[in-house]
């Protein structure tokens, strides 16, 4: 599926456009693209820029917890909101940027819009990385993370039979695989699956990817960056993991989904596909296109207030879940 391209872009949001002017800025000074630079660099970049986003997260408490992998233990942070009760359900939340880049610090305040705005707690999971730890490694932490919250989330006073899993980005893809890869189990299920402008397609082939190729924050030479450190063979890329929009039946009985899909997005063709793919394997969809937003608007609710109405939706359709 392609979107119709005459019905869209309209206008970006003025603060975003804004926003993207001073960036252009500065790649006109000579500030290099992520896919310019060293993977090391690229995300020191990320975590200066990230820090440089005003800020709009309320306060909630934040534990450090340690998930128990099968190849040790990641780092992980629990938000939960101030005067919580017990046996909270839990958001399972997983950062964007490209398999290679983001961390719990770039994140860390949608994860605690997201603690408020839901009422929910939000285990947010430090998940390996490409170069360094390929396609599928990231996904081997979310699926551990997801049993080791299965057995352990009593204690830490979460309620494991409401955990719904979700993310921005990279990190959407992941929880969405995630969710279809649980559904063909026995095993206790995700109540739902919150995707924020999810990348499903490593062919990167979309009208969208052309259009919005340049100067809207993610370039699609960036993602093509990200899929070679991520996804180095082709045949991993075409791996319905990688793509999870190539699935063939695979994503049959995943939980129910909610994609908030940005206007002014590479991804944007993909984003309203994979809303229908979910929805001809007989998943329950719920999809929005954020009109004048670009990839990454999760982050910029301090910039442009009009985000956190995306947050409420995101937190009403987890309540409906739980």
């Amino acid at each position: 599926m392609s979107v119709a391209l005459s019905n869209v872009p309209g206008e970006l949001h003025a603060e975003i456009a804004a926003y993207l002017d001073m960036v252009d800025e500065g790649r006109r000074a000579g500030r290099p693209a992520p896919h310019e630079l060293p993977v090391a660099q690229a995300r020191a970049e990320f975590e200066a820029a990230s820090r440089s986003l005003p800020p709009f997260a309320p306060p909630c408490t934040v534990e450090q917890v340690s998930p128990q992998v099968r190849h040790g233990h990641l780092a992980a942070r629990l938000y939960r909101p101030e005067q919580a009760g017990a046996a909270l359900p839990v958001l399972i939340y997983l950062h964007g940027g490209g398999y290679c880049i983001g961390s719990l610090d770039s994140h860390d305040a949608v994860c605690r819009q997201l603690t408020i705005s839901a009422q929910c707690a939000v285990l947010a999971l430090d998940y390996r990385l490409a170069p360094e730890h390929p396609f599928p490694a990231a996904l081997e932490d979310v699926r551990d993370t997801w049993d080791w919250l299965q057995e352990g989330g009593l204690a830490l006073g979460l309620d494991p039979a409401r955990v719904a899993l979700g993310g921005d980005s990279a990190g959407a893809t992941l929880a969405s695989v995630v969710c279809a890869e649980l559904a063909a189990t026995q095993e206790a299920k995700p109540c739902a699956q919150l995707l924020f402008y999810p990348a499903v397609d490593a062919r990167q082939t979309s009208e969208s990817q052309e259009l919005f190729a340049e100067g809207h924050l993610l370039e699609s030479a960036t993602l093509a960056w990200f899929y070679q450190h991520y996804a180095e063979q082709p045949a991993q890329r075409r791996d319905w993991r990688c793509s999870p929009l190539l699935a063939e039946g695979q994503l049959r009985g995943s939980a129910p989904a909610l994609l908030l899909i940005a206007e002014f997005d590479p991804l944007l063709d993909e984003g309203l596909a994979y809303a229908e793919h979910l929805r001809e394997q007989g998943v329950v969809v719920q999809s929005r296109l954020c009109r004048g937003m670009t990839h990454d608007f999760l982050r910029m609710a301090g910039l442009v207030p009009e985000v956190l109405e995306h947050y409420e939706q995101a937190a009403a359709f987890l309540r409906r879940y739980w």
